[in-house]
């Protein structure tokens, strides 16, 4: 266990929360894009595609710019319209509950578990209604919501089950690997994420139907893809089969990816490395920690979160954040509930007694950094900064 540094810990540089892992291979396949010309929607795209059908199992997979639009086209393919209701859970990232609106269906958010901050399934199979199509479950930090209670009721409901799989492509549940498990899940590649394109989603699917129209609809709704239409093959005339969307990922995007997916198990492992030295190291904290992973699943370990309750801890979660970065360690919050944003309870009237749960987890939660990246001295920066803030005096000042 660590001591309590005796004085002000203090970096020359600053840590950057969710900084990308970035090296020479991925900068070489990049400048390899620039100098082919292939720019857009092209071979390095399905390239990427393959790898994550190999890497999850999934019979299709579809690249997009965003897992937002990952997240549109599954339900717009499922058939979702006006006067639909999708489940989903109020712990999440506002593009879950957008991509919901924008198909043009009413979100129904239920409350999460305290512990595990994940969607309870039980509160699922109590807001049913007979408008009700489709359930997102968010596999939030990278911890495997309870997917076969979800498939469970998803089956005996005829609801279409999307995963927001945006922490967790490295997941497991039971055996399955998450892209193989439901009907469509959503991944993202955002900079923040376990591998990055920059920008960038992908839609795993087993079902050709679905697959198909996803990627007829991210690109404006052509019947052709995009880089067959222009490729060494010869020019492929096309038709516009839906009025779409400019969903695709490029090359440029693509080629970041590729060369990232070399390292993602041993970055999982890094991940896994990092976050046992932080439980240990902050087991005498007054502050809640992660809890332990369910059985017979694999945690893809995206955010490492404290639960920062100032009547234990002494400070409020804010004033951790603010006392973090005087010290040189940026961190984040994930997230915000969604209804305790304005759009949201204004449109929708939600009161923060809603979800009890969510609204107490948004008031106390903080990531702390856990980038494979990390040195093992940026790690132990790091925890000699949440001690230094945590384990003093209450109301303590670290400036």
């Amino acid at each position: 266990m660590s001591e309590r540094p005796e004085r002000r810990p203090a970096r020359e540089k600053y840590l950057v929360f969710g900084a990308p892992t970035i090296g020479e291979e991925e900068i070489a396949e990049v400048t390899d894009s620039l100098r082919s010309a292939w720019l857009g929607t092209g071979p390095k795209v399905a390239h990427f595609e393959e790898l994550i059908r190999g890497y999850t199992g999934a019979a299709h997979a579809v690249a997009l710019h965003s897992c937002t639009a990952a997240l549109h086209l599954s339900m717009l393919v499922a058939g979702l319209k006006e006067g639909d209701e999708v489940i989903t859970t109020p712990m999440t990232f506002c593009a879950t509950v957008n991509s919901i609106l924008h198909a043009g269906a009413t979100p129904v958010l239920v409350d999460c578990d305290r512990d595990t901050q994940l969607i309870d399934p039980a509160r699922i199979e109590a807001a049913v209604t007979p408008r009700t199509r489709a359930v997102i479950p968010v596999h939030l930090a990278g911890r495997i919501c309870d997917m076969d209670a979800i498939l469970d009721i998803a089956a005996r409901h005829n609801l279409v089950v999307i995963e927001d799989a945006a922490h967790a492509l490295e997941g497991v549940y039971r055996g399955r690997k998450v892209g193989n498990i439901s009907h469509l899940t959503c991944f993202s590649f955002y900079v923040t994420k376990n591998i990055t394109t920059g920008e960038g989603g992908v839609v795993t699917t087993n079902d050709p139907d679905f697959a198909a129209r996803i990627k007829m609809y991210g690109l404006h709704g052509l019947s052709r893809d995009a880089w067959k239409r222009f490729s060494d093959e010869g020019y492929k005339h096309y038709q516009v089969s839906v009025p779409g969307f400019k969903y695709n990922m490029m090359d440029l995007q693509a080629a970041i990816g590729v060369h990232q997916f070399t390292h993602v198990d041993r970055w999982l492992n890094r991940r896994a490395e990092i976050w046992r030295r932080y439980a240990e190291a902050y087991a005498d904290l007054p502050v809640g920690l992660p809890v332990p992973d369910a059985a017979d699943t694999v945690h893809a370990r995206h955010l490492y979160t404290l639960m920062i309750d100032p009547r234990d801890a002494g400070v409020t979660r804010d004033e951790f954040m603010a006392r973090m970065h005087s010290l040189g360690i940026g961190t984040g919050v994930h997230y915000l509930a969604v209804h305790l944003h304005p759009y949201y309870r204004d449109h929708f009237g939600y009161r923060p007694e809603d979800f009890p749960n969510a609204t107490w987890i948004s008031e106390r939660t903080v990531s702390l950094p856990l980038s494979p990246g990390l040195s093992d001295h940026d790690v132990q920066d790091v925890i000699d900064a949440v001690r230094y803030v945590l384990h003093g005096k209450r109301g303590e000042s670290c400036s």
